[in-house]
Order: structure tokens, then sequence, then C-alpha cells
């Protein structure tokens, strides 16, 4: 044995046999030997320096290399001077593929990988006698993985870029490209994961597994990515790509949750075409019932819930909550709470999340008791209840005409110091402006700023419209001294400043005298715009002529994916979440978000041109307007009778494709109504439905005025059972619509009917009330007088037989 400070000595160079290829027990020996000496040599700070080259025989055996670049004991960084040394010192030095496998693994291995030699030594493997087969496929993912986990994206695509053009095809293995692609994602590298997927279909077929292709759609799906999303589907379906039930689900939701519920539809039929391969999993329903909810369909998505059953699959605690989140959406709460009840029978515990969606939706009908029982078994029952709970208790009380209630409610939270969030505070300061309490909502500002919560621009918005409703115009001194440490506020004042500079200059379409929002038709064409032609009815089944499969297991969900038809590009699907004055959406929003309050502010002051100005400002701006903008707009116009104005909003906003929401409708049924068109308010409703729409409270209202004052009283009614059917309690503008529409129509009895049911109800009159029952008072006493006068005439007919 040598000792590991003497340097090895070589036999004499006839002993050529002793490092022949073919290996003996001897040659095997000095291979080791061989081994051991130069790492023994390499390992020392000297390094290869006193080491001549000619000492060792030419060439140098593979085996020995293989026992060296093997051996634990040696560092990756000997290994590496060993190979370095050994290529531009020894001419006859030709690796092996197993010898360029070995160093680069232990490189791979080592806790410091030495990044910057792994390319010159892959070109240098490819570049040897054995080109691609100097590499194996799986050293090659590793190589590819270890620079892309220390960040080097760069080096891992010349390193890919070195591949094709010195291996080919050889080395670049379908499952290679799927490791790329999958440790990009990883990394959150989507476009460079992108770039790359665009390369392999370049090929003739797809070069990526089904996985790394899922992981893509995912990754593309999560970044709102839609037309790459698209193109990605469409490239893999033209190519005949095997998509699994997991590839199917992604698409589903994707397809689902933007709103393209026919594509959604489709695939759902198509992966139940393929056999036991792929078939819909309990994934695959749930993503269909999200998208039928999304879409405002919870009447379909309630069947494919019953199919689903049908169909072997059990619900899981996602499925209940998607639909009681639907129902509840859809202002459907009697659905949402058997939908609650069947989950808590099956044993599936419900959340925070599903006890606050269903308190929502409670409060929202006016069932203000039975969201405070559901609320004391959720505490019973011990779910915890959030911030967020308690946010939606107290601006239901606020609702509910509970303000006191409300406020209670806010000051004990605060007392015992927890549950209080900046949301809270927004809640409340908002209802307080709305009740002209504008000083008591600023010193809750301030309130807000020494407790360190921030004030955002929703808060801020409603101050603003407070203070200017209030008569203060001041309102940016107002604000500065509340809002000192705010960062949002500067922001806010500098785009009043520029607004207001902008207001001084002429109004551009005056100047031609053209009408900002052009017409085309009458208002009463409103249903051409509502059901543009060749849109098909989704909500009826199909005829008895059409063919079914009877042994699907979803005959309901297969007919509905056969007569949906996309909406086309004029025709506007019904909005399921009500436009919002600000939306939150940091910095991108912010403008609309000013520009929807300061229509507000105008609006609400009657000052119709000076918010129209505004509108024009900023709409040639190249600003975006939303549902919440061309909604107020055609409100405000609407109230002041100008109907062909509200028109000309209304088609304007179905050309800049804004979804209409339940506001918009309302405001239809408002306009109708003032022209006298009821019956085409009727049609306007089934069409609503029809999209998927629901009727809260204000639709009821809206409609039951229209038809109480065309006076089709017998179908107010009717809408008015339908209401409280539903599981939507009427509130004092509901009683004082009937109660009116019945005066006027001489059916007093019917009049103090409602009164009655109002006030048994809990339902407290107002001002608005009073000034009714005055009216009543005077119909009952002109119809005492006619009556009496009617019974003096009668009499006076009796008495004179002549007559």
């Amino acid at each position: 044995m040598f000792h590991a400070r003497r340097a090895f000595i070589l036999p004499p160079s006839s002993s050529s046999s002793y490092f022949s290829t073919q290996q003996t027990p001897a040659s095997a020996l000095g291979d080791i030997l061989l081994a051991a000496s130069l790492s023994n040599t390499f390992s020392r700070s000297s390094g290869p320096a006193a080491l001549d080259p000619s000492s060792l025989p030419s060439p140098l055996p593979d085996s020995a290399v293989l026992h060296l670049l093997r051996r634990p004991s040696v560092p990756p960084a000997a290994k590496l001077a060993f190979f370095q040394w050994a290529a531009s010192s020894l001419p006859s030095f030709s690796p092996s593929p197993a010898v360029f496998s070995a160093l680069l693994g232990s490189l791979l291995r080592s806790p410091r990988p030495h990044l910057d030699h792994l390319r010159p030594i892959l070109r240098l493997a490819l570049s040897s006698p054995a080109g691609a087969a100097a590499l194996d496929p799986h050293t090659f993912r590793s190589l590819l993985d270890a620079l892309l986990r220390s960040g080097r994206f760069d080096s891992a695509i010349a390193t890919l870029d070195d591949a094709e053009e010195l291996a080919g095809p050889a080395l670049l293995t379908p499952h290679t490209y799927g490791s790329i692609i999958r440790a990009l994602l990883q990394k959150s590298q989507l476009g460079l994961a992108l770039s790359i997927f665009r390369k392999l279909l370049t090929e003739d077929s797809v070069g990526a597994d089904v996985l790394s292709c899922n992981e893509l759609l995912v990754a593309l799906r999560k970044a709102d990515m839609r037309d790459e999303f698209r193109w990605v589907f469409d490239e893999l379906s033209q190519r005949n790509f095997l998509f699994d039930t997991w590839s199917y689900n992604i698409c589903i939701h994707a397809f689902g949750t933007w709103g393209q519920l026919d594509l959604a539809l489709r695939l759902f039929k198509e992966v139940k075409s393929k056999g036991p391969r792929v078939a819909p999993d309990l994934c695959t329903y749930n993503s269909l019932i999200l998208t039928l909810c999304l879409a405002g369909k919870v009447h379909d998505a309630l069947a494919a819930y019953e199919e689903m059953k049908g169909s072997g699959h059990e619900p899981d605690r996602y499925t209940y909550q998607t639909l009681i989140q639907g129902c509840c959406k859809a202002y459907r709460v009697d659905e949402a709470i058997r939908v609650f009840r069947e989950m808590e029978y099956n044993n599936v515990r419900a959340e925070t999340v599903v006890y606050n969606t269903l308190l929502d939706g409670l409060l929202k009908v006016r069932k203000l008791t039975d969201a405070c029982q559901l609320f004391e078994k959720m505490v019973s029952d011990g779910v915890r209840a959030t911030c967020y709970s308690y946010n939606i208790l107290i601006d239901g009380l606020f609702k509910n005409g509970r303000p006191a209630a409300g406020f209670a409610l806010f000051s004990e939270l605060k007392k015992k110091g927890h549950f209080v969030d900046a949301v809270t505070y927004s809640i409340v300061i908002l209802h307080l402006c709305r009740e002209n309490r504008v000083v008591e909502a600023l010193e809750l500002v301030k309130e807000m700023e020494e407790r360190g919560l921030a004030v955002d621009l929703v808060t801020i918005t409603s101050l603003l419209i407070g203070l200017h409703k209030s008569g203060k115009w001041d309102s940016a001194e107002q604000l500065m001294r509340y809002l000192r440490d705010n960062a949002l506020l500067p922001s806010v004042l500098r785009w009043k400043a520029n607004m207001e500079a902008s207001m001084r200059g002429p109004q551009d379409r005056w100047k031609d005298y053209t009408l900002m929002f052009p017409s085309v038709g009458k208002l009463s064409d409103v249903m051409s715009w509502i059901n543009p032609t060749g849109e098909k009815d989704t909500h009826h089944t199909s005829s008895d002529s059409e063919s079914k499969d009877e042994w699907s297991s979803s005959p309901y969900l297969d007919r509905l994916a056969d007569k949906f038809e996309s909406f086309s590009g004029n025709s506007q699907m019904f909005g399921v979440s009500r436009g919002q004055r600000v939306q939150e959406k940091g910095i991108k929003s912010f403008d609309i978000d000013m520009v929807n309050t300061y229509l507000s502010i105008f609006l609400s002051k009657g000052k119709l041109s000076i918010a129209c100005k505004l509108f024009e400002i900023f709409n040639s701006l190249g600003r975006e307007p939303v549902s919440y903008t061309y909604n107020s707009l055609m409100s405000s116009f609407v109230k002041k009778g100008y109907l062909k104005e509200a028109w000309g909003v209304l088609q304007e906003m179905g050309a800049k494709l804004c979804p209409a929401d339940i506001a918009t409708y309302n405001v239809i049924i408002q306009g109708l109504g003032k022209m006298g068109k009821a019956e085409v308010a009727s049609s306007v409703l089934d069409q609503l439905l029809k999209k998927g729409g629901y009727l809260d409270i204000v639709m009821y209202n809206t409609l039951i005025n229209a038809l109480g004052k065309a006076g089709r009283i017998s179908e107010a009614n009717e809408l008015f059972k339908q209401m409280v059917g539903s599981g939507i309690n009427p509130d004092v503008i509901t009683f004082n619509t009937l109660i009116e529409v019945h005066g006027k129509a001489g059916r007093v009895k019917e009049a103090y009917k409602f009164l009655r049911r109002m006030l048994a109800a809990g339902c407290s009159p107002n001002h608005v009330t009073d000034t009714i029952l005055d009216f009543l008072e005077k119909e009952i006493e002109r119809l005492r007088y006619q009556k009496a006068s009617m019974k003096h005439d009668t009499e006076e007919l009796d008495v004179d037989p002549l007559v």
C-alpha cells in the first residue's frame, strides 16, 4: 500500500499488458491504485503541478478515471481539476460517455455545484466522437434542473440550444422538455415555459407529456392569460393531444370562470365520450357547477348537482359551498338553506365561509331574525366567527333598518379589542354618511388612524360623497385635517385638481351640437337589445323530437350542452355580481373608481351636464367605463325623464361589451314603466330569467310599481306572491307601493290589508307611508260621499213614482 504523500511510481513501460483493456485482477488493482494516486495528487493544494503527464499510461484507462470520479471521498473540485488537466495535458485522453455522466453527476450532487463549468463540459461531451450518446437524458435533465433551481435561466436556455445544435432529437426527449417546462413553472418563469412550449410545437408532434401541459394550463389560468390559454388549448386539440381527466377539469374550470359556458359544456360532453380511460369525476362536476353558478344559472347548477349524485359521486365540502354561494347570490336563499341542511345530514362540517355566505344571503332578503338565529347556531356549533362575519352582521343591521343595533354591536366589538378591522370602520362610516352624520364619520376616521388601520379608497369616497351632500364643499381641507398620515389622499387631491382644470374647458361634442349618447330606434325596442337575433333560449329543455342517450348519467346536462349557444359579440351576458362604485383593484382602477365617485356626487345634485362632461373627458383619455358608470348615467336620465338619452347610454354600454347586471335591468324597467310599457317590462323580466338573472328586492319593487301604475293590479299581486314565495321579505318600499297602487285603483280594502300586513311584519312606516295614508283617507271620504249621494238619488227615485 502506498503512503498518502508518496508519488505514484509506474511500472516499467515494457509491461504494457498491465494497462490493457481486458481487466484482470492485477489490472483492476492497478486502476484502483492509479485512481487513488491521482485523487491524492489533485486533492493537494499544489494540484497537478508536480505531475508529469509522460508518467501516466497512454491512453488513460477509463476504469481508472471512473474509479476517481466515483470516489465519494474526493471533493468535486478535485475531480473537475483532474478532468480539466487531463483534457488539456493528455492528447490521448478521450473520455467515454460513462466518464462524462460520472463527472456531471458528481458536480450536480455537490452542495455548491460548479454551475459555470457545466455548459463547457456538456459541449465537450456532445462534440466528442460519441456525440449524443456521450450523455444520457437523465443526466442532461439533472443539469438543466440545477441551472433552473439556481435561477440561471439564460444558461439553461443556452444549454438547451447547445443540445439541439449538437445532439438533435436523440437527447431532447419529450420527457426532457416536460421537465424543463415544469421546472420553469415552479420558478414562476411562465413566459420562458410558454416560449419553450411554442418551440416544441414547431415539430410534427407535441413534445411534452400530459403532466407538463396540464401544469402549463394551470399556470396560464392562474395568471389570467386568457388568449395564451386558448392558444395552447387550440394547438393541443388540433394535434389530437390525449387529454386526461385533469386536463378536461382545468379547461372546464378556466373557460367557465371566464364566461365561455358553451365551451365548458361542450368539453363536459366530450369527456363523457372518451370511455373508461377518461371519465368525469367529482372535480369535473364541481367545476361545471361553479361555472353554472357564476353564469347565474343556479337552476341548471342544482340540476347538475342532482345528476352528479345520481351518477355515484358523493358531494364534498366544495360542492356544497359552491351551491350555497350561487343560490345566495341569486337571492334563492331557501334553496341555499335546503342544501345546507343536506350538508349537515351527510355529516359534512360547514366552515366559516359557508355560514358567512348564508348570513349575507339571509340579510339581503330581509330575514333578520333567521340571520340572528343562524349566527347563534354558528357560535354554538363551535365554528369560529371572523371579522368578516361581524362585518356582514353590522352591514345587515344597518341595511335592515336597525342602525342603532348595528352601531351598538360595532361599539361592543371595539371595547373587546378584536373582530374590528378597516372594513368594519368603512361600513359604519358609509352608513353614517348616508344618514348625513358626517362629523361622526370624520371622528371615526381619526380613530382609525390612531388604531393604525389603513383608510382605503372606499372609505375616502364615502366621505367625499357625504361631505358634498351635506354642502361642505371644502371637502379637501376637511379630509386633510383628518387623514394626515394617509398615502392615498394626495393622489385623490391631485386627481380632483386635474379634473376641475379639465372641466373648465369647453365640451367638445357641444361644438357641433351632436348628442353625447345618440340612440338608434326607440326605447320600446329594448327587446332587440335584451334578446338579439339568433340567440337561443338555453333555459328550457329540448323538445321531444330531439334524440337523447337513455343510458346517459347526466341527460339534463347533455341537453343543455346541445341547446346552449354562446352569446354573439352584440349580445350581453348577465353579470351575477352587481357593479361597484369602487372596485379596489389597485392603480389600474383608480381613475375609473374616482370617475364613478364624482359621477355619483354630480348626479345626486342633479347636475347631469357636469356629469356628462366628466364622462366625456375621461372617455376621450382612453379610460374604460364599467357597468356602474353606465348604470349611474342611465338611472339619472330615467329619473329626469330623458328616456332617449338613457336608451343611448344603454346602446353604448352594449357596444362596449359591459355586462348588464341587476341594476341595468332595474333602470330598463323604470324607463319602460314611465313610458307605460308594462307589457314590455314583463317581457324584459322573462329575458332576465332566461339569461340566468335573478330578482332582488329592488327589482320586485320596481316591477310592482310599473305594473300597478299601468293598472295591471292582479299581475302586481301575483308578483308580490312570487316575491314572498322566493324567500324575500318585503320592505317598507314594497308595502308603500302596494298600498299606493291599490288605493289609486279604488281598492281601499286591499290597500288597508297590505297596511295591516306591513305592521304585522314589524316593518315600520315612514313619511311616505303617512302621505299615502292621507291620500287613502281622502279617497275613503270621496267614496263615502259618492255612496251617500248614490243612496240619496235612489231614495228620491223611490219617492217619486212618476220618474
